[in-house]
């Protein structure tokens, strides 16, 4: 039979069903409000509201036709955020510029579901929906290790570094009896150190997950079982399986929503732990299922959904029920990990479960990067591992040359015994033949020198990392109190890469600025709200409405323009009233908003508390509370406004969320006067192609004009439109929403036709300027930046006059310099424009060129160029072989604001400057827009914003402010780099000069591989006697102190320029320590060469020298003394001497009691004086000529800063290097 109630969203209407008689309802605030948020009850039937709701043509309309869903539009939606939260799965390669990438891009979720991938769920009938294909349960597990699988597994992650299977290998040649150098369990002691620390680390971190999963696997949901409800472990939750969620519940399992406490359908969900949003979600229920009761009568019915996928915001099902099939979508399903909110139950049944839901498939974590620095020191231990074999070469060549010569001397020379006489009849006794004999010598010589590769190294760096990042983390300056959050290190791997940027990409909305919006003024019908708004500061309570005895206000405040004000309490009898009507009302409506009521201390005041996804909408809510129209309820199916103290309801016949391809959206509302509108707001960009310009010429040029007033202040606008909508047109377009939201092939495609067919000849009703302010010190962080020879560039979706004003207000952008923009709709006129712009950029530079020449100067803006480019340019310009053009261009201008982007063409840009040049990027943003950005730089940054927890969750480091990345790159990074480069180059050092002792030896001992060094102490050298230094040096030395790097940010350049590691420094430091090899190798040979001193005795003087040269070594180049510094460094020494003793006290080892004999000679004491000296005297000459002739910036700040001209003269200078361009690919 017909209905006699208007048509509720999201759900279709079911046929035949009894509907309850249509009733306005009031406000009732009589019973007590809990402290928590909570939405409006509804009204109650005894307040008087104007009742006529909806025309009967429309309300009697064949109940077979099915209304629009607030939400299910969101499938068309969902595209960009798919694509930018996630990114593409597979090989297929990414198209940043095109407009087909939007298709490319779409996540599993937006693609079309055929009857052969379609998964099948019967309600309440687990055996049945496992039958065929058994799906996953719900137990989760995040370990990655059991009992069994630790062992090996592990230890196949381990060897995944080289050097861990080069020293395995080293160990097990040792093992060999005819290559058996070293002791057998000294050789594998290295390895098995390092392997064991990294287990214990890994095992640790999995006991976690083990705990923590057995926690959630535990928790009791309830279940129907049998047609009753029982508690039942979240890991027994099988697919099929009915589940009621009570009120601050977590959800166990994806599921499908059946019914709900509240009769409209409607629940509220919070999603803090899937995306760190903390504002209401509305989830709903199809009415076709929202009386049925699982208790009183069986439910049954098919849905086919898709596969499981990583998008959070799609989702994609029909449900066949009763004979009928209805469309389900992302506002249907609510997902594991969320919370149920101000809803007393919901019912639904588990689609996804355990390792399949979306909340599990996304916690993989931020993708794994590896360092500059790390890459270029693979390359280093290339070069050494080319010179070990070069050493083991000559020890062999030597050693046959050797073997020729001595030939006939073999047979008696007490090492070869090549003959046996003990047993009366000559055999061969340990010797292998010529051939053999030299290949077994470099195989042992490989072995001996085999700390030419520093294992420990990889282990210091490690732990090095974590202390950096401990610093980081617990750094005041870095805190934002506002958010309460710290400094996040989410990839420990790539702290030194901080120190080296030279591109910065930033968002801007949220990242620049607060993303708090504030309405700033509107223009209605071509008149213009703004210039009282200034004046009229703190003149206005804000609007009230009386409930009751309650008093009910919104939350928030909003300046108010006196005359708007005025005429918006005026009525609409008159034409000009009638616009602002309807004006505010778009306002009001246009929105997905919830309302909830919040307690105060005044128990006759409440406020209202507008939640939502969308800053924008909850600032255009508020500004229509602010002057008479108060959003105070909100069901699936109607809401409710308080118009000047008249509560109003309006019937949700239709709503099309904003989408990335129409940017804009729609909500089709049955008016109290018994009409049909349907009112629109969007962008300017979108919405002037669907207004009827031939009703209001003068009024879209007045609006135009004032748009690109409000850009110009750097105001966020939308424009608002609206169109009735007759009897005939509301049932094509139902008819047509029926037929898209229904459709297997295509869903999406036309389900944005359908939007875009209503939103169509709209009559323009004015346009609305929200401000975002900067956050506080960006102007000053950008600042800093550029001195630091960083280059900025600003990637927003903002039109091109909104970005330009953010960019002069933040410094990005100066009066001085010259703005080349791109603004086109072609290929050829893209590359035209690049060309003649290309052609500017160059003289302009020739002409800078001769002015720094001739007047010196050093940071002048009179010839830099900003370049200004729009996304609707990059799609015919990324991808394409102007790409090249591009980039040659972009290179030249100091500034590049590129406006109107989309999330891929952010990812294409910041692959346009990394695939071409070997400069180090960062991108930072706080949404879900910037994800594809952030992974795509070298170093993601997230902002802990308004917008989320996507782009922290996909990032490598997270903070609150965009001013922190001032402290964290020129302080943070500047020490990380200097620390890093310097702890590499000295572990190669140190292992090189102990392995050149060794082959000194080698060559007075006829090549033999006999060593006076005990295998102990070689073992031990790396691992005991002189790791610990550089960990503590690598985490506590400061080159520079904040102030200074802080107040000078030039110094930055020298990580840019790779001033502490390049391959001059690396070949300087083999030399270097070629001479210490030789100082403290042959001053103690030529002291004792007549002595009757022992081997063994002479490589215990050899161990104690180069542990005591190499760490003065150290001393020489630290610059922050702390106690811990001095407690390593002496303190190793003091190990190293006593593990020494202990060694010689052993009499089964070889040398005992050899240090003792030693130290009681003069020239032992001499020896351990002389060594140091004469090693590092060339090194303090060089290092002293250097800083006195040729310093280089940090040697001139350093100085500066020990002499006290910093604090003395506030407006000091020091003359810095230039910042040079490194070379490009």
């Amino acid at each position: 039979m017909p209905s006699n109630r208007p048509l509720l969203i999201p759900s279709p209407r079911t046929p035949g069903t009894q509907d309850l008689p249509y009733t306005p309802v009031s406000f009732d605030l009589s019973k007590p409000i809990s402290a928590n948020s909570k939405p409006l009850p509804d009204m109650d039937s005894n307040d008087s509201i104007d009742k006529s709701a909806c025309p009967d043509s429309i309300i009697n309309s064949s109940s077979s036709r099915r209304c629009a869903s607030s939400i299910q539009a969101r499938a068309s939606g969902a595209n960009s955020l798919g694509e930018g939260s996630f990114g593409v799965s597979g090989t297929k390669p990414v198209r940043h510029g095109s407009r087909g990438a939007d298709s490319e891009a779409l996540s599993v979720s937006q693609k079309e579901i055929n009857e052969e991938d379609a998964r099948q769920i019967y309600l309440n009938d687990p055996v049945k929906t496992n039958e065929k294909f058994e799906f996953a349960g719900n137990s989760i597990r995040t370990a990655k290790y059991s009992i069994i699988t630790f062992l090996p597994r592990n230890l196949f992650e381990q060897f995944h570094r080289v050097a861990y299977i080069y020293f395995l290998v080293i160990a097990v040649l040792n093992q060999l009896p005819q290559l058996a150098v070293f002791g057998r369990g000294a050789s594998i002691l290295p390895l098995a150190f390092v392997l064991l620390v990294t287990a214990i680390k890994d095992a640790y971190e999995d006991w976690r997950r083990h705990r923590s999963d057995k926690i959630e696997n535990n928790r009791l949901a309830t279940v129907l079982v049998n047609d009753k409800f029982q508690q039942k472990r979240w890991k027994d939750i099988r697919v099929g399986e009915i589940i009621k969620i009570s009120s601050n519940e977590t959800i166990p399992c994806d599921m499908v929503l059946l019914s709900t406490s509240d009769p409209t359908g409607v629940a509220y969900v919070q999603t803090i732990n899937l995306d760190g949003e903390s504002n209401l979600k509305t989830r709903y229920a199809k009415q076709e299922t929202l009386s049925k009761l699982p208790e009183k009568e069986r439910i049954s019915g098919v849905i086919k959904c898709e596969k499981p996928n990583r998008n959070i915001y799609g989702f994609h099902a029909n449900m066949d029920i009763d004979g009928k099939r209805i469309s389900l979508g992302p506002s249907n399903i609510i997902l594991r990990g969320c919370e149920i909110k101000n809803t007393s139950w919901t019912l639904g049944v588990a689609v996804y479960a355990g390792r399949e839901t979306k909340a599990m498939l996304n916690s993989s974590g931020a993708p794994s990067k590896r360092s500059r620095l790390e890459t270029r020191m693979n390359l280093e231990i290339v070069l050494l591992s080319v010179f070990l074999v070069a050493l083991c070469t000559v020890v062999c060549i030597c050693a046959g040359v050797w073997l020729r010569r001595h030939k006939d001397e073999l047979d008696y020379l007490p090492f070869y015994r090549k003959a046996d006489f003990t047993t009366g009849t000559q055999k061969k006794y340990n010797y292998y033949g010529w051939g053999m004999e030299i290949f077994l010598t470099f195989l042992m010589s490989v072995i001996v020198f085999q700390i030419m590769i520093p294992i420990s190294l990889y282990i210091s760096m490690e732990l090095v990392r974590v202390g950096q990042a401990y610093f980081m983390i617990r750094d005041t300056r870095m805190f934002d109190e506002a958010s309460n959050s710290r400094f996040q290190c989410r990839a420990l791997n790539i702290n030194e890469d901080l120190g080296q940027v030279k591109y910065v990409f930033s968002d801007k909305t949220g990242t620049l600025t607060e993303n708090k919006m504030e309405f700033k003024c509107a223009s209605i019908c071509g008149v213009d709200y703004s210039s009282g708004i200034s004046d009229s500061e703190g003149e206005q309570d804000g609007y009230s409405s009386q409930v009751e005895g309650y008093v009910l206000r919104p939350k928030m405040k909003v300046k108010v323009d006196p005359v708007l004000l005025q005429l918006s309490q005026s009525g609409k009898e008159t034409k000009e009233g009638k616009q602002l009507y309807d004006f505010f009302v778009a306002l009001a409506a246009c929105n997905t908003i919830v309302p909830l009521v919040v307690e105060t201390s005044d128990p006759a005041l409440r406020l209202i508390d507008y939640q939502g996804e969308s800053p924008d909408e909850q600032a255009l809510v508020y500004a229509a509370a602010a002057y008479g129209f108060m959003l105070v309820e909100r069901t699936s199916g109607h809401i409710v406004i308080d118009i000047q103290g008249e509560w109003q309801r309006f019937n949700v016949l239709g709503l099309h969320e904003f989408d990335s391809d129409r940017k804009r959206m729609s909500v089709i509302l049955g008016c109290p006067d018994s009409s049909v509108k349907v009112f629109v707001k969007g962008a300017d960009t979108t919405m002037f192609s669907v207004i009827d310009k031939s009703l209001n010429l003068d009024i879209v040029r007045a609006t135009e004009a004032h748009l690109h007033s409000y850009s110009s202040m750097g105001l966020r606008t939308l424009v608002v439109g609206m169109r009735d909508l007759s009897a005939s047109d509301f049932e094509q377009w139902q008819s047509s929403y029926e037929i898209a939201s229904t459709a297997l092939i295509g869903r999406a495609a036309l389900l944005r036709k359908v939007a875009s067919n209503v939103e169509n000849n709209l009559t323009i009703l004015g346009a609305s300027a929200i401000e975002d302010k900067l956050q506080q010190g960006v102007p000053e962080a950008i600042e800093s930046l550029r001195m630091a020879g960083i280059k900025v560039w600003v990637l927003t979706g903002d039109k091109q006059e909104t970005a330009i004003s953010i960019g002069y207000s933040s410094k990005l952008l100066t009066s001085m310099m010259t703005h080349i923009v791109i603004n086109n709709n072609s290929k050829q006129s893209c590359k035209k424009t690049l060309e003649d712009a290309l052609i500017m950029a160059k003289k302009l530079m020739t002409v800078s060129g001769a002015v720094h020449n001739t007047e010196r100067s050093s940071g002048a803006d009179t010839s830099a160029v900003a370049l200004i480019i729009d996304g609707t340019s990059l799609v015919y310009i990324l991808d394409t072989e102007l790409e090249d053009l591009l980039f040659e261009l972009a290179s030249r201008c100091s500034v590049v604001l590129c406006c109107r982007v989309a999330p891929l063409q952010k990812a294409g840009i910041v692959a346009l400057i990394k695939n071409r040049t070997d400069d180090m990027t960062l991108a930072i943003g706080d949404g879900a827009n910037d994800v594809s950005m952030i992974q795509m730089a070298d170093v993601g940054i997230g902002i802990s914003g308004q917008e989320g927890r996507q782009a922290v969750m996909a990032s490598d480091f997270a903070m609150g402010q965009f001013r922190f990345l001032v402290p964290l790159l020129l302080v943070h990074g500047h020490w990380n780099y200097q620390r890093m480069a310097y702890m590499i180059l000295y572990n190669f050092y140190r292992n090189a000069v102990f392995v050149l002792v060794l082959f000194w030896y080698v060559l007075f001992c006829c090549f033999t591989l006999t060593t006076a060094i005990t295998e102990w102490s070689s073992v031990l050298y790396s691992v005991l006697y002189t790791s610990l230094p550089t960990i503590v040096v690598g985490i506590l030395d400061k080159d520079l102190s904040r102030m200074t790097l802080l107040k000078y940010p030039q110094l930055y350049g020298a990580g840019q320029r790779e001033e502490s590691y390049n391959s001059k420094l690396f070949w300087l430091i083999i030399l270097d320590t070629f001479w210490q090899s030789i100082a403290a190798f042959f001053l103690p040979l030529f002291a004792y060469w007549k002595s009757n001193i022992d081997g063994s005795s002479l490589g215990d003087l050899w161990t104690i020298a180069v542990v005591i040269m190499v760490n003065l070594h150290l001393c020489m180049d630290v610059i922050r003394w702390t106690w811990i510094t001095h407690a390593a460094i002496w303190g190793s020494i003091v190990v190293t001497c006593i593990c020494v003793v202990i060694i010689d006290c052993l009499p089964i080892l070889p040398g005992f009691w050899a240090i003792f004999h030693l130290a009681r000679t003069e020239l032992f004491w001499l020896c351990l004086l002389g060594i140091p000296i004469a090693a590092l005297i060339p090194r303090f000459v060089v290092k002293s000529f250097v800083q006195i002739y040729r310093p280089c910036d940090i040697q001139v700040a350093r100085e500066a800063e020990k002499f006290g001209n910093f604090r003395d003269s506030g407006g000091a200078e020091i003359e810095m290097n230039p910042i040079a361009d490194p070379p490009r690919r």
